[in-house]
């Protein structure tokens, strides 16, 4: 048994040695965290002792950490936020990004090609503080672009920052601007792995572009599809805060639509530093977010077992 092991880890020494970086990063940053989930269940205090001393003689409060998250009057609106963007953009997102690559993919001049791949990939890699500064250069109130440009039609400038009615509709917006062109790639990816003569013999039976998307390229892109959506459904409870945060400036008349569980939690915790309260949430968005993929999965599964994750 153990000279089979030996054997084994000799003959894959190479590919295990590739994996191991990957496999340190997810020890320290993934497992070993997991053990401070015990906070949520702890009214943390630190002391002098350090930080292990400090959860593990901290007092125990069972649930009460979930019982406060849940019970002020905006658990419902952060909640129902969090869900109701994360749906918009895993819907718009796949829709755009998916519909981004075959564009790409049927641009004929492909150094052309790599330049809109290359401009639609850069927002990707830029801050959200940066991003918010863009946006408050467009909805100034004095000098954004936005109003100057209605002053100069003759309209009433806006204070966008203070009508929460515009925001989930600029915050979709800013969102497919920095995201479809990083996921795009994924599908462009996909679709460049088609084998061309598909598209020849289509071409032959008279076959026009439309129907060779309708298909070839979606019918062969649904695999992909499917697992990236089912990776999304995972982070559904997540909101990403730079974007809730930074782009609205923390304006407080937009906490109605701006207001996601990682805000409310990141402003609770700056209030009251009770850190325990924060793990709550935390623990309480991975669990969700499992749930959610293991249910997803296993429908897909059902309906489809070539599909699934696993």
């Amino acid at each position: 048994m153990v000279g089979s092991f030996f054997r084994s880890f000799n003959r894959n020494k190479v590919m295990l040695l590739m994996v191991l970086p990957g496999a340190v990063w997810f020890l320290f940053f993934s497992y070993l965290p997991l053990v401070g989930t015990i906070a949520a269940f702890k009214q943390y205090r630190f002391s002098r002792h350090g930080f292990w001393y400090s959860l593990i003689h901290s007092k125990n409060v069972g649930w009460d950490n979930f019982k406060f998250l849940f019970s002020t009057d905006a658990a419902w609106s952060i909640t129902r936020n969090t869900l109701l963007y994360n749906i918009a953009f895993i819907v718009l997102g796949l829709v755009f990004s998916v519909a981004l690559a075959i564009l790409l993919s049927e641009l004929a001049n492909k150094k052309l090609a790599k330049l809109y791949q290359t401009g639609m990939f850069l927002p990707y890699f830029l801050s959200w503080v940066i991003v918010g500064y863009f946006a408050f250069s467009f909805l100034s109130m004095d000098r954004g672009l936005l109003n100057h440009t209605l002053e100069y039609l003759g309209m009433d400038k806006m204070q966008w920052y203070n009508d929460p009615k515009v925001w989930p509709y600029i915050l979709v917006l800013v969102f497919l601007w920095k995201s479809i062109g990083y996921s795009s790639v994924v599908y462009l990816a996909s679709i460049l792995g088609i084998d061309k003569s598909l598209y020849e013999a289509a071409m032959i039976d008279g076959a026009s572009k439309l129907q060779q998307v309708r298909n070839i390229t979606l019918p062969l892109l649904k695999p992909i599809i499917i697992i990236m959506t089912l990776l999304a459904v995972g982070k559904i409870f997540y909101a990403d805060f730079g974007l809730f945060y930074q782009v609205p400036r923390d304006s407080g008349t937009l906490y109605s639509v701006t207001n996601v569980i990682d805000t409310y939690v990141y402003r609770g915790l700056k209030t009251t530093g009770e850190i325990g309260m924060s793990t709550a949430a935390g623990l309480y968005q991975s669990v969700v977010g499992f749930v959610l993929v293991m249910v997803s999965n296993y429908v897909v599964r059902r309906l489809d077992k070539d599909s699934a994750l696993f």
